[in-house]
């Protein structure tokens, strides 16, 4: 088996190193955004959060904007083929619906910073990004809706698209609330609670007409 050249070596190391730069500067501008606004964020403050000179920021993306646009489309795009691989290795749509339940609160509670910057900046996001991150978001709810038509066969799908949105702002809205106000909730008590909440409201018989 014929070993790495040293220049290949070196080329990953170097590879490796600018992609945790990278990192660092989107977990950074996750935190700023979160806290301060992505209007009140300088790319300055994106450098020296991370590391690195204001200037130095350019070497990993075009501006501003486009550390947003790489955030967002980022987790996106996570959300997408997490639940992708969830519903591919479940067997049959309970399983399917749990195991959705258990990643998407593990998503919430493992980013709040990244969920409050969707809410409060997606409108500061390049129209091109905006339509993308809206079509990888649809796709997720979709993804939720094939599982909940199993369980729910003669619903209309509008609902069981309501019922996966309503779900979304239970587990969504959560963890930015407890770490806001009083006393924080251990993760580990927080989890299994908003696990049960949201498959009880999944699994909540519709309200009779009239």
């Amino acid at each position: 088996m014929t070993e790495p050249s040293e220049a290949s070596q070196t080329g990953t190391q170097r590879s490796q190193a600018k992609e945790n730069r990278r990192q660092a500067l989107l977990s950074a501008a996750a935190a700023l955004f979160a806290a301060d606004g992505f209007n009140r964020v300088s790319l300055e403050d994106l450098g020296a959060a991370a590391g690195v000179s204001g200037p130095a920021v350019y070497r990993h993306f075009a501006g501003k904007q486009a550390v947003l646009g790489a955030l967002l489309l980022t987790v996106s795009q996570d959300l997408l083929d997490g639940g992708r691989q969830v519903i591919a290795t479940s067997d049959g749509a309970g399983v399917a619906l749990r195991r959705l339940v258990e990643f998407h609160v593990d998503f919430a509670l493992s980013n709040p910073d990244v969920i409050r910057v969707q809410d409060q900046d997606f409108s500061n996001l390049a129209d091109d990004d905006q339509a993308e991150v809206r079509t990888l978001q649809r796709n997720y709810v979709e993804l939720w809706v094939e599982v909940l038509a199993g369980l729910h066969p003669d619903t209309e799908a509008a609902e069981l698209r309501m019922r996966a949105h309503a779900t979304f702002g239970l587990i969504n809205s959560t963890p930015h609330s407890v770490r806001s106000h009083g006393r924080r909730i251990a993760v580990k008590r927080a989890r299994p609670l908003l696990q049960s909440m949201a498959l009880a409201a999944l699994a909540a018989p519709a309200a009779p007409l009239g």
